[in-house]
């Protein structure tokens, strides 16, 4: 991909999704980006049973008109913020249309809650779709309280697991913070006392503390070979805790969590296990969820 940087934010008229839209709004205005506004839609599954086709052709012209107006709306609110963004209204499940246009884009923003749309196949039964199949990287804004102001991103936090794949994760916290000027703290949780530890095998005469030391000290190494030359400062820390717990923790002092889709353990793990849900829902500031894979390895797939 080449050119200007694109991201793409899905509407769907409500308020959680008009925040995800101020958020892209000011990280395409950071990076110079071209922002699009996409609001999907689907007919309802009774339409084509219930109705005959020229009662069909209305409900679909009457739909999109609906959604169109969701996207003219949420333009003209980015307008007033003094952010510039096109259009595009698509038919279709809207996970799969997301995961589509991720081939296309540099980065997808949704909300964590709305009036149905990506917001509910988001943290619905199919909450793991779109990150999980993601060939860029998205961005989960959550709600803002009534008396919250938008925050701009100056302190990250990277979920670390210490494999290769995390290191994309890592790279994209590094951008992210070029683009906003921010901080970076890499952090690698180890459950060591956690009876559900993985390494909770180990007997009483381990040195659990040598064991945080030399993951602190192979994760400071990582840093400082990944942000040479990026102007970008980084503090790294090992600690013993539930990565899910400790990242929701971590959402509560900061501006961005970043978390890969894949990798030996760690925060990747959780995040596509049985918590993935109760981070994505329960994250009290954005989290960027960055792919793994490659684009041209997943097309092929």
């Amino acid at each position: 991909m080449s050119g200007k940087e694109t991201i793409l934010v899905g509407v769907d008229g409500s308020p959680e999704s008009l925040e995800a839209a101020e958020w892209a709004g000011a990280r395409a205005q950071q990076s110079g980006s071209k922002l699009q506004v996409l609001c999907a839609y689907a007919l309802p599954s009774y339409t084509a049973a219930s109705m005959d086709s020229g009662f069909a052709v209305v409900d679909n012209d009457a739909i999109r008109e609906s959604a169109q107006t969701v996207v003219d709306e949420a333009i003209s609110h980015l307008k007033k913020l003094g952010y510039e963004a096109e259009g595009r209204v698509e038919a279709g499940d809207p996970t799969a249309i997301l995961v589509q246009l991720s081939q296309e884009v540099d980065l997808i923003v949704v909300g964590t809650r709305g009036g149905g749309g990506f917001t509910d196949r988001l943290l619905g039964a199919t909450s793991s779709a779109l990150p999980a199949y993601s060939r860029c990287p998205v961005v989960v804004v959550p709600r803002r309280g009534a008396d919250d102001q938008f925050v701009p991103v100056k302190k990250i936090v990277i979920g670390f697991d210490g494999s290769t794949r995390s290191r994309k994760s890592l790279r994209c916290s590094i951008k992210e913070a070029q683009v906003w000027g921010a901080e970076v703290t890499a952090v690698d949780a180890v459950p060591l006392a956690s009876s559900a530890g993985i390494l909770s095998w180990l007997p009483a005469t381990v040195d659990r503390d040598s064991i945080l030391r030399d993951v602190r000290d192979q994760l400071k190494q990582t840093c400082q070979e990944e942000t040479a030359g990026s102007g970008v400062k980084v503090h790294s820390h090992a600690l013993d805790g539930n990565p899910a717990a400790l990242l929701t923790e971590f959402s509560t002092a900061v501006d961005l969590v970043v978390v890969g889709t894949r990798g030996g353990g760690g925060f990747a793990g959780a995040l596509m296990g049985s918590t993935s849900q109760s981070i994505l829902a329960h994250a009290a500031c954005p989290v960027m969820v960055v792919p793994t894979g490659d684009r041209e390895s997943s097309a092929e797939e």
